[in-house]
């Protein structure tokens, strides 16, 4: 499923307000497990207010949500903070100069407001604080991920089996089920080197998907080759797996074992820790035979769920 909606398009609703029952005592305290009929009416009568408290916390400039510190100007027009040097201390609205005006009222109200994660149509049913919504969906474990494509600037998004579905369709990655592998990485020119991702191929063992990568790029001035695997979910996940690669030729051989980064992770990020099995041009060719003028490596895997 691919992410849809804008993040400022939720729902939200107004959280209870604390009374002093000393100084209120016809008032009942209700809790979320016993309302009354009467109670929901009054809820469900207030959804137009929220919709209009949502529109006031919409920054006129960049149309997102505004936080601390909310800006406005001498006719109450306000705006976010970021957005404030962008428009040369000049109120979008009016024109007029914003100074530094805080609009303490509008914070405050913010401070009132509960609203559902924007990644609620991936899963996530949670309600939370306005000035914390932010915090948690930067973290959601529903949130969508980024597709695991390298070597070009896709920018679909989505839950793990939509990427999966995209992987084979668009990209025309090559899906295998099992958990061993056996690759041969052939190039008539192994001289030259575009930081260009060579084969992408999916995995598909213990109901989970995995990413083979394995690619030439440039680290400092010589050109090397790596391979990692990376896992189609969270990193508390990947953490539950291990994969070794191998690769050799004429008697000699080089083994990496590792525990497989998650897709959360961009390739580029690891690639550039080395979080691999890294092999020399001059190791590479050596394990290649022959003359020595075409690169032919033969890299062998497993993959397997730590108990």
């Amino acid at each position: 499923m691919a992410a849809v909606g804008n993040t400022y398009s939720d729902e939200l609703r107004m959280k209870p307000v604390s009374l002093d029952s000393s100084q209120n005592d016809n008032f009942v305290e209700v809790t979320d497990q016993h309302v009354n009929d009467s109670a929901q009416h009054v809820l469900k009568a207030n959804l137009p207010v929220a919709s209009s408290v949502r529109e006031l916390l919409e920054c006129p400039v960049c149309l997102s949500a505004m936080y601390p510190p909310i800006h406005q100007c001498t006719n109450g027009h306000t705006l976010c903070s970021s957005c404030k040097p962008r428009v040369h201390n000049r109120c979008p609205t009016c024109r007029h100069e914003l100074g530094n005006i805080r609009c303490l009222a509008l914070e405050k109200v913010a401070a009132s407001l509960e609203l559902p994660c924007k990644y609620q149509s991936f899963g996530c049913l949670g309600i939370y604080p306005y000035y914390s919504k932010l915090k948690h969906e930067s973290q959601c474990i529903f949130r969508p991920y980024n597709c695991p494509y390298a070597g070009s600037e896709c920018t679909a998004v989505g839950d793990i089996p939509f990427l999966v579905s995209h992987l084979k369709d668009d990209h025309k990655v090559d899906m295998h089920n099992g958990s061993t592998f056996n690759h041969r990485y052939v190039k008539s020119n192994p001289h030259e080197v575009e930081n260009a991702t060579w084969m992408l191929t999916v995995f598909s063992c213990f109901g989970q998907y995995f990413c083979l990568h394995f690619e030439a790029f440039q680290l400092g001035m010589a050109p090397v080759y790596i391979a990692f695997l990376r896992f189609m979910g969270d990193d508390t996940e990947a953490k539950n797996y291990s994969y070794s690669l191998e690769v050799g030729g004429n008697g000699r051989k080089i083994v990496w074992q590792g525990v497989p980064r998650s897709i959360r992770d961009t390739h580029k990020k690891v690639r550039d820790s080395f979080d691999g099995l890294i092999i020399q041009r001059n190791m590479a060719l050596f394990f290649s035979g022959g003359d020595r003028k075409e690169l032919k490596l033969r890299v062998t895997g497993r993959i397997w769920k730590e108990q």
